[in-house]
């Protein structure tokens, strides 16, 4: 049986998390899926912020501080490769892409958790998806995309999103979503770094051992991952057109096209298993959110925040070109944690 979670101000830890069979049938549920794509896959920004990537203020701050612990040891081509980690869909709603993640998708503990966490009685499961780091990658401190109601990643820019949130001028409007990232190997470096205390507090790291997670408003809550231990130098260069794919008995290869690239053993990579899930209040709320009911609309959004900036001082009557008014936003909105050692 799985132990008790622990409960704390703004989050949950699990440990273990799952029966033990249940973990390991994840670790091969991983390589059965057989070939992942780079997150960086996802296009460009067109119309508001047009030619930045999705994630540009994650990704700006990483290269502007070297990372959570200000590393600034390599040129700009090996940061980005470090940061340009690989991830695959597991289930989407109702639609499962991975045969065998059912019991994670619908797992009670997970629900009965977010509700007590978040103080909202109805949990609904929403995306499962998976992470795998690389030797010398780490993820950049961010918070994750939100969603509102008529606003979706699906739709419109990640980082305008964030930004909203951010903002805290759309508050009415937000899906709240809980995240449990979950573990399933004992990894060399790769900790999992958070700021339950804000921005302006001190990180709290979880180093990655198998069958154990965390919950948490991630939404919220600023995250990152640290360097996952390197065994190659240099780190190979990893560009989005390029796959990782499994070949047996827990090796690994990364290929452009039939090119291979590098190579690795399961127990230098870092796997993790993303669970995400909308909380409600009451069936009012979640019924607004399926028939779209008081939804929003993106001019809107930007007129509001717009209107917010003129009435601080921070803007003029003429709005910037969209560029620039996407990389002012994110600015002024979005305050990252300083790099720190702690």
């Amino acid at each position: 049986m799985a132990a008790p979670a622990h409960f704390y101000n703004r989050y949950v830890e699990l440990d273990p998390f799952l029966q033990e069979e249940e973990a390991w049938s994840l670790v091969r549920l991983c390589e059965d899926f057989g070939s992942y794509g780079m997150y960086s896959e996802e296009g460009l920004n067109q119309g508001i912020g047009e030619g930045l990537p999705q994630r540009f203020d994650a990704a700006f701050n990483f290269l502007r501080t070297g990372g959570r612990l200000g590393r600034r040891d390599h040129d700009l081509a090996t940061l980005v490769a470090r940061t340009n980690y690989f991830r695959e869909t597991y289930a989407y709603g109702d639609e499962i892409f991975a045969p065998g993640i059912e019991p994670l998708h619908r797992n009670e503990q997970l629900v009965e958790a977010a509700k007590q966490l978040f103080d909202r009685p109805i949990v609904e499961p929403a995306i499962v998806y998976a992470n795998i780091l690389l030797p010398g990658q780490e993820l950049a401190v961010h918070t994750d995309v939100p969603e509102f109601r008529g606003i979706n990643r699906k739709l419109h820019p990640e980082w305008l999103l964030v930004v909203m949130h951010h903002s805290g001028l759309f508050d009415e409007h937000r899906m709240p979503i809980a995240t449990s990232v979950s573990w399933y190997q004992d990894t060399n470096g790769g900790e999992f770094a958070f700021y339950p205390d804000g921005a302006d507090g001190p990180a709290r790291t979880f180093d990655v051992r198998f069958n154990t997670a965390v919950l948490m408003d991630t939404d919220s809550v600023f995250h990152g991952v640290d360097r996952v231990m390197e065994v190659d130098r240099p780190m190979a260069s990893f560009l989005p057109r390029m796959r990782l794919h499994a070949v047996g008995d827990g090796r690994w290869v990364v290929l452009d096209g039939e090119e291979e690239i590098s190579r690795y053993r399961w127990e230098d990579m870092r796997f993790s298993i993303s669970w995400k899930a909308y909380c409600f209040r009451d069936e009012a709320e979640r019924e607004a959110w399926r028939t779209h009911t008081s939804d929003l609309r993106i001019d809107s959004v930007l007129q509001i925040l717009c209107a917010d900036l003129r009435e601080r001082g921070r803007m003029g009557e003429v709005r910037p070109p969209n560029r620039e008014l996407a990389e002012f936003l994110v600015g002024e909105y979005v305050k990252f944690p300083p790099p720190s050692v702690a």
